[in-house]
């Protein structure tokens, strides 16, 4: 190793540790045994401009071991990405600061998505690997690679230990996703201490397993055996590639190297100073970076944007031979172009005869793929009961990577974290599908769509006990509480066609909200004055003359019970309103005057009534209304004898309202 190359390795190192203690909070040993991997590869084999970010033909990093995101924080600091400052290292895990603790995608320039819940960032690099191969397989021209570049993901023991990296994996290794490169940064310590007490399987034999090129590198130190190893995994056309680098946890402190104290907690005033002293540091005072460091990132930055400026002219010149397909990438990267449905009436037809929501949004999905090119997506092994599949669009594969259906197996982690991958890569509009009970699997990657603002579509079907005689355990119950308790993610349960297609529009029209479609197995009747108003996320649906005694609140298959239920009470007297409520989070958006115009503060009287757990209704009907809904598990019978079993008939309905 140069003298500049171990000069600018070391800064990186006590920039992390001198952070991590002004913070007094924060994880040292990855970035100080990580940091020769992160430079070699940053360096000298990733293509990036940090004067431009969102180039899209950049090679994309993830930083899957979010922890150490002092690594990443340090390399965008010394490359001079966006406005990353030494005043931003120093606060380093502050309140409103652009270095929180962990890497936050849309909070810092260069951070390409949100990781630290570990191997969430392996799922997401296989995403962005499956976007560059299909956007390659569509747009590439002979001479014009126009979409040519490499995922790296970093991520430890822990990220390994976790299944979503096996699931992931498994399928990128089918997919023989190539432009896939995984740096394992195997220090062989976890919080509790040595690996060996919990993770001893030979895990690069795992990995080939998968269909990875796998390689290893000794000393995490030998910055020529990493850069040779990274060549090597490019060289490979056929494989994805997995590359074992050897280190040591907290390398250069003394008293913290290769010991699980070094982990999750800053090294100490006289453990800093004990590293500065080992790694032979020329200055004491802390957030000091020497000025020859500087000037050597400057030159680097300046060599990529030399890289990007050769695409540019390429870009420019496959423009002008092929315009059909500069009108197509333009297509592909308009976030607007779900707009396009807006007055489309064949789009919000209704539907002329019962059908399940599920069948309705298939329909829908198909319509939209003839006019939005750059839907990609598909379900966990569930598409001929999801609906899920776009006729003629071919499927995504090793051989077509231009089809546009993706089979993702029975990985629904994997999965979602795989279509926030896609969402970020750019380019497309991914869907994922499965039903919905499972998205207790998908649960933590939905997260990270509402926390990043990716409008990823999940398309969640076979949604309450209707599913009938599968039972108990396919029945999903709390899972519309769980998702609606999600910040920024939108829950549709649409009654209808009409309602479906707004569920639709809003999804495909969400710049910054995950959406939720939550379809039905069984068949629905047809309901008489749904609209568009359901893009309000809640609507008068029925009325009644002056204001309302009482007002049935319901979503999904429930709407037209609660439609019944209105007729027998009008026949005894009775002023009810029904208001449908495909989305609670949408309705919350609107103004007060419209919220209140729906569910006037002077009407106290309102029943919820939704095959699902009462939790969050409660904000409706307040403490003089009641709920007709689930308050245990379902159970296996056919659909219709468990509606009925479980109070979901026109007389429970009507009972519950006269016990108000």
């Amino acid at each position: 190793m140069n003298r500049i190359d171990a000069l600018s390795v070391n800064t990186i190192r006590v920039l992390s540790a001198d952070a991590i203690q002004k913070a007094n909070s924060g994880h040292p040993g990855l970035p100080l045994g990580a940091a020769p991997m992160a430079y070699e590869l940053w360096a000298r084999h990733m293509n990036h401009n940090p004067a431009d970010p969102d180039w899209p033909n950049r090679d994309r990093f993830i930083l899957s071991g979010g922890h150490g995101s002092m690594l990443l924080y340090s390399l965008l600091h010394l490359f001079g990405y966006g406005n990353m400052s030494m005043e931003d290292i120093k606060d380093f895990r502050q309140l409103g600061s652009i270095t929180p603790g962990h890497p936050e995608f849309g909070c810092t320039v260069g951070v390409e998505a949100t990781t630290g819940p570990l191997g969430a960032g392996m799922g997401m690099a296989v995403g962005m690997a499956m976007a560059e191969a299909h956007l390659a397989a569509v747009f590439n021209k002979e001479n014009y690679p126009v979409v040519d570049h490499y995922t790296y993901v970093l991520g430890g023991d822990g990220c390994m230990m976790e299944g979503i990296s096996s699931e992931a994996f498994s399928l990128a290794g089918t997919l023989g996703l190539s432009k896939l490169i995984v740096l394992y940064d195997s220090n062989r310590i976890s919080i509790e201490g040595s690996t060996d007490i919990a993770f001893t399987e030979d895990v690069a034999q795992r990995m080939e397993s998968f269909g990875f090129q796998t390689l290893t590198v000794e000393d995490g130190n030998d910055l020529e055996a990493i850069g040779a190893a990274i060549e090597a995994a490019k060289a490979d056309t056929v494989r994805p590639s997995f590359i074992t680098v050897k280190t040591e946890i907290g390398y250069g402190c003394p008293a913290k190297q290769g010991k699980a104290s070094a982990h999750g907690e800053p090294l100490g005033a006289d453990n800093v100073k004990a590293l500065k002293e080992k790694l032979q540091w020329p200055v004491e005072e802390p957030f000091c970076v020497p000025k020859e460091v500087y000037s050597h990132f400057a030159g680097l930055s300046e060599e990529k944007a030399e890289t990007e400026a050769a695409w540019n002219v390429m870009f420019a010149a496959y423009c002008q031979e092929y315009p059909e397909m500069e009108e197509m990438w333009n297509q592909y990267h308009d976030k607007t172009l779900g707009q396009q449905f807006e007055n489309d009436p064949e789009f919000w037809a209704r539907s002329d005869k019962p059908d399940a929501t599920r069948s309705l949004s298939g329909k829908l999905l198909n319509y939209m793929a003839d006019s939005m090119p750059n839907l990609f997506g598909g379900s966990a092994d569930l598409a001929p009961s999801n609906k899920t599949v776009m006729a003629g669009k071919g499927d995504f594969s090793k051989e077509t990577p231009e089809g546009c259906n993706i089979h993702f197996g029975v990985r629904e982690l994997a999965m979602t974290a795989i279509g926030n991958g896609l969402m970020l890569h750019g380019g497309i509009r991914a869907y994922i599908g499965t039903f919905f009970v499972f998205s207790d699997y998908m649960k933590p990657m939905a997260r990270l769509s509402a926390l990043m603002g990716l409008p990823l579509t999940y398309v969640l079907t076979h949604d309450s006990i209707g599913v009938g005689e599968d039972g108990p355990t396919h029945e999903p119950v709390e899972h519309l509480a769980m998702l609606r308790s999600i910040p920024n993610f939108h829950v549709f349960r649409p009654c209808d066609s009409v309602e479906t297609a707004a569920a639709w529009y809003s999804a495909v029209t969400s710049k910054e909200t995950p959406t939720a479609l939550v379809l039905s197995r069984q068949n629905l009747p047809l309901v008489e004055g749904t609209s568009r108003e359901a893009q309000k996320g809640g609507y008068i649906l029925s009325d009644c003359q002056g204001l309302p005694e009482v007002i049935l609140i319901a979503t999904g298959s429930e709407v037209s019970l609660a439609l019944k239920a209105k007729e027998v009470l009008e026949a005894e007297g009775r002023k009810i309103r029904v208001v449908s409520m495909p989305c609670m989070e949408v309705f919350e958006e609107q103004t007060a005057e419209y919220r209140e115009a729906v569910l006037p503060k002077a009407v106290k009287k309102r029943v919820a009534v939704e095959a699902g757990s009462a939790f969050g209704w409660g904000s409706y009907t307040g403490l003089e209304g009641a709920c007709v809904t689930m308050e245990g598990f379902g159970a296996s019978a056919p659909a219709a004898r468990l509606f009925e079993h479980f109070g979901f008939t026109v007389d429970h309905v009507a009972e519950t309202v006269r016990s108000l």
